[in-house]
C-alpha cells in the first residue's frame, strides 16, 4: 500500500513547518541546536558532529515514526521511506527493538 507523493509531501511539509515557541522548522530547530552546541564548547574543538546529531535525531524520529504506526514495522518503513530490513537494523542498533 503506497501512499501517493501529493499526500507524501503535504504531511511531509505540514509536519516539518508546525510552528512552535521559537522554530518555524525542523531545520531551524536543528540549527539553532547547534549554534547553541558551538557556543557551549567554549573554545574546545569539535569533532564527530554528523554521527553526534545522528545519534541523538535518528533515535528519536524511529521511536515517534514507530509510536505512529503503532509498533507497525512495515508501517514506519514506509513512512521512512526505507526498507523494513533497514528498520530492524536501525532499532536495534539504538536498541529500539519492541
Amino acid at each position: 500500500m503506497s501512499v501517493p507523493a501529493e499526500k507524501k509531501n503535504v504531511v511531509r511539509m505540514a509536519t516539518l513547518r508546525r510552528e512552535t515557541a521559537s522554530h518555524n522548522t525542523l531545520r531551524d530547530a536543528v540549527r539553532h541546536c547547534l549554534e547553541r552546541f558551538f557556543v557551549d564548547l567554549e573554545g574546545h574543538q569539535p569533532a564527530e558532529i554528523y554521527q553526534m546529531v545522528m545519534g541523538e535525531v535518528e533515535p528519536a524520529m524511529l521511536e515517534t515514526v514507530m509510536g505512529f504506526a503503532q509498533g507497525n514495522q512495515t508501517r514506519a518503513a514506509e513512512i521512512l521511506g526505507i526498507n523494513r530490513t533497514t528498520l530492524r537494523k536501525k532499532l536495534r542498533q539504538y536498541g529500539l527493538e519492541s
